[in-house]
């Protein structure tokens, strides 16, 4: 007697399509959402021939504002306090990379200083964040 599971016993069969649709809904999701919560402030930044940057796991962005104001991510950090600051977050291990974004309006004297502050503060891999340059035609 089998209980009544018939001839050929229970079966026992996973329906993965709903996970799927699920998993598809949230990964457009995180893609629309991503780029949205890497900007928010606006940075005019120079163009050029320069090729498409290949961040590390989690850069440090540096910006330079037209204003003159540096911010590391929405902090706002005097020039001065600058390489304290990244020697202190380098200590801790939370600095590997630095990304600086520096509106092209800027004067280079600051660009040159703030450059100056990161090498002194023992950072090493430094990426000027750049858009790319229109073709002539266009």
């Amino acid at each position: 007697m089998s209980g009544g599971l018939g001839k050929k016993g229970l079966l026992a069969e996973i329906n993965v399509t709903p996970l799927v649709d699920v998993m598809l809904v949230l990964l457009i999701i995180f893609m629309i959402t991503a780029p949205l919560l890497s900007t928010g402030l606006q940075v005019d930044l120079p163009r050029t021939r320069a090729g498409e940057l290949r961040p590390a796991e989690k850069p440090l962005v540096i910006v330079i504002t037209r204003e003159g104001k540096i911010l590391v991510g929405r902090e706002a950090v005097s020039l001065s306090r600058l390489s304290r600051w990244i020697s202190e977050a380098r200590s801790a291990g939370l600095v590997r990379e630095v990304q600086l974004q520096a509106d092209r309006r800027v004067p280079y004297e600051l660009v040159a200083r703030v450059l100056g502050e990161l090498s002194a503060a023992g950072v090493t891999e430094i990426a000027l964040v750049t858009q790319p340059l229109e073709h002539e035609g266009s």
